[in-house]
């Protein structure tokens, strides 16, 4: 309180004081105790209302107990079970849960991890992945500037995403403290550690495989690397390890003779007496595939557009960019399926007399280096008023869109691209996947487009400088690969002529056994408008136990999905139906026999102890886990602290001031009443 509003309290005690002498004491001439106490009230009256208008401030400092915060977070893996853990993490928790000093020096937070993170509910073990990485971003997103010590139960094997060893140097600021879980005794083992190996060969083509062969033991040891393909053996040969070559790369190629999924095993043959075999396999699969498309980017402009349209589209194996000036093309003998006009200019003249003789599909994308001068003579599909100035737009997903699955990848919050300003005026009807959105709102104005005229399928972008999407999709998923699908779907949709359909089923040709196994799918009303009240259902069939499966879909978004993961390994053939329509899809899939969780044969002791020591916590073996709530208790690091805070209150918040005047004014009337007064 300033000295200002000291002199304004004063000034209003001596007016209320003034006040109250003068009615009761003054004029009435009689000092009785009856007017003395008149008087009392009155000042009391005058006083807190002029109190409350000049409504002076106090501080008000409250104290409070805050404890540190104990996060455990639980390896939910199958790995866990598989080393016959599960019994011992349900008794370290039970333990910390059932610990007072714990309990009440900390507030405890239990979490699970496998893939994702998530709190605890209940443990299953039946994860079929661990992103230990991921596990400590999230909680470095929840506990990043609090005090929260972390116990980690796991036994430090990781399957999925970026190294949790880095992770915590440079994500995860808090002190670790591991449970190691499982046997750390080194047992003499084989194992297939990685295989490497593209999706898609070519016909009549070989394909390249690298196996990666670990061993560890301390003899010299001899066996047997085989590749099959059903009961015929594809590659066969011996390798040898000691304690100074405990690892081989092998690189092979095989043949690709016979078009569609085939199916392989790669196999160490185990040594006598080796405990785990489960690691010495793995199954693959390779589409075989008897055509490539290749795509021609044709631009006369040096452009980051065009290196990042390349990847995009050779992230598929089955299809190839070539970048190439108008002037290479026209010269080039290659094939190509479709092309890609970037910023034409008047040098493109030829270029569209081929693209119109040869009756190629094509994806324009315009910008501010476009001449559209040039370019509104030389097609007749868009025109575009010259303006010689620039706009930037942001891209909006149309959940209308019906000719192939579009996944949302956050397009709102895309960087904008940048083109001529004002609309793009079609002469044909489009089908619009991206309108343009300008400082928030959203126009009726595609910004990426397709249509179809004749035998021919186009594509335009309106605007530059997508490779910023290309970029921000990264940041956001740390892959390019959501972005590359998005590209590639329409290169799929410019290689090809089929006629849109009203049913859009998006799915791989083989999974992995612990991969996600989800399956998309769109559909359409007879408009073409999405129709998100369809019932769609899918019924597989497993084509070895003639096993057969119904599950429905489930609207996600401007897609209705199915999630399949856990299918039994096997081949399968499937129908997608919509309840009530004439109209369905049948495809196959295989999922490959691979548990990678089992491949784990001990703990990873060695990496856990690292983490402890970077982080400044400490590791400890699940026998002698209960020495961790000691350690716990006696940090200095994770006292209780005392804290306060300081508000500021205003007077004419404390209600009971207003009662201090009801009360006041009450007796006053009633005591005058009495009294004759009134």
């Amino acid at each position: 309180m300033n000295d200002i509003t000291i002199l304004y309290i004063i000034i209003a005690g001596i007016i209320a004081l003034l006040v109250a002498l003068f009615q009761y004491i003054y004029k009435s001439k009689k000092r009785t105790k009856t007017n003395m106490f008149l008087a009392f009230l009155r000042f009391i009256i005058v006083f807190t209302v002029l109190l409350l208008l000049i409504n002076p401030k106090f501080e008000k400092v409250s104290y409070y107990n805050e404890k540190p915060n104990l996060v455990v977070a639980i390896d939910n893996s199958e790995s866990v079970s598989y080393l016959k853990q599960s019994e011992t993490v349900e008794d370290i928790i039970s333990s910390l849960k059932s610990n007072e000093a714990i309990n009440s020096n900390f507030n405890v937070a239990y979490y699970t991890f496998g893939k994702q993170l998530q709190p605890l509910d209940s443990l299953s073990f039946d994860e079929k992945q661990s992103d230990m990485s991921l596990a400590f971003k999230r909680l470095s997103e929840v506990y990043g500037n609090t005090i929260a010590p972390t116990i980690f139960i796991t036994d430090g094997n990781q399957t999925y995403g970026n190294d949790y060893e880095y992770a915590t140097n440079s994500v995860y600021k808090q002190p670790i403290y591991p449970i190691v879980l499982g046997d750390t005794t080194k047992y003499t083992d084989l194992k297939i550690q990685q295989l490497n190996v593209n999706k898609y060969a070519y016909l009549k083509n070989k394909f390249p495989v690298e196996i990666i062969a670990v061993y560890e033991g301390t003899d010299k040891v001899s066996t047997q690397l085989k590749i099959t393909s059903g009961n015929a053996v594809m590659h066969s040969e011996n390798l040898e390890f000691d304690t100074q070559n405990t690892s081989k790369i092998v690189q092979i190629t095989l043949p690709a003779n016979r078009v569609g999924v085939n199916n392989y095993k790669a196999e160490l043959i185990p040594l006598q007496g080796e405990k785990n075999t489960v690691n010495n396999y793995k199954n693959f699969a390779v589409e075989v595939i008897d055509q490539k498309t290749n795509v021609a980017i044709i631009s006369d402009l040096v452009h980051p557009d065009l290196g990042a349209l390349k990847k995009a589209i050779e992230s598929n194996e089955q299809r190839s960019g070539t970048i190439l000036t108008t002037k290479e093309y026209l010269s080039s003998e290659q094939d190509f399926q479709s092309v890609i006009l970037y910023q034409p200019n008047n040098s493109f003249k030829l270029v569209y007399d081929d693209i119109e003789k040869r009756k190629l599909n094509s994806f324009v994308i315009l910008g501010s280096k476009t001449n559209w001068t040039f370019l509104n003579a030389a097609q007749p599909f868009y025109q575009q008023k010259i303006t010689r100035q620039t706009e930037e737009f942001q891209p909006a997903l149309n959940p209308n869109y019906a000719t192939f699955i579009v996944e949302d990848l956050g397009f709102h919050d895309f960087p904008p691209i940048e083109s001529e300003f004002g609309p793009l005026n079609f002469t044909v009807p489009v089908e619009p996947i991206l309108f343009k959105t300008i400082s928030g709102t959203q126009l009726d104005e595609p910004l990426l487009a397709t249509f179809e005229t004749g035998n021919q399928r186009q594509a335009v972008l309106v605007g530059e400088s997508i490779w910023r999407w290309r970029a921000k999709s990264f940041l956001e998923e740390q892959s390019f690969q959501k972005f590359d699908d998005f590209i590639g779907k329409l290169i799929q949709y410019l290689s090809s002529n089929q006629h849109k359909s009203r049913l859009n089923v998006d799915y791989e040709s083989f999974y992995n056994g612990n991969d996600d196994l989800k399956i998309t799918a769109q559909f359409f009303n007879k408009n073409y408008e999405f129709d998100a009240n369809a019932t769609i259902n899918i019924s597989l069939k497993n084509q070895d136990t003639e096993e057969t499966y119904n599950f429905p879909f489930v609207l996600k978004n401007t897609n209705y999905q199915v999630d399949l993961s856990g299918l039994a390994p096997g081949q399968y053939s499937f129908t997608v139906s919509v309840e009530n329509e004439n109209i369905s899809k049948q495809g196959t899939l295989q999922v490959l026999d691979y548990n990678v969780e089992q491949q784990f044969l001990n703990a990873n002791a060695k990496k856990l102890q690292q983490v402890a020591s970077l982080s400044d916590g400490k590791a400890l073996f699940s026998s002698k886990f209960e020495d961790l709530f000691s350690l716990l208790e006696n940090d200095p690091r994770y006292q209780t602290l005392q804290k306060s805070t300081k508000k500021i209150v205003p007077l004419i918040d404390w209600k009971f001031l207003l009662g201090l005047i009801t009360l006041s004014l009450s007796l006053e009337w009633f005591i005058r009443k009495y009294k004759g007064l009134i």
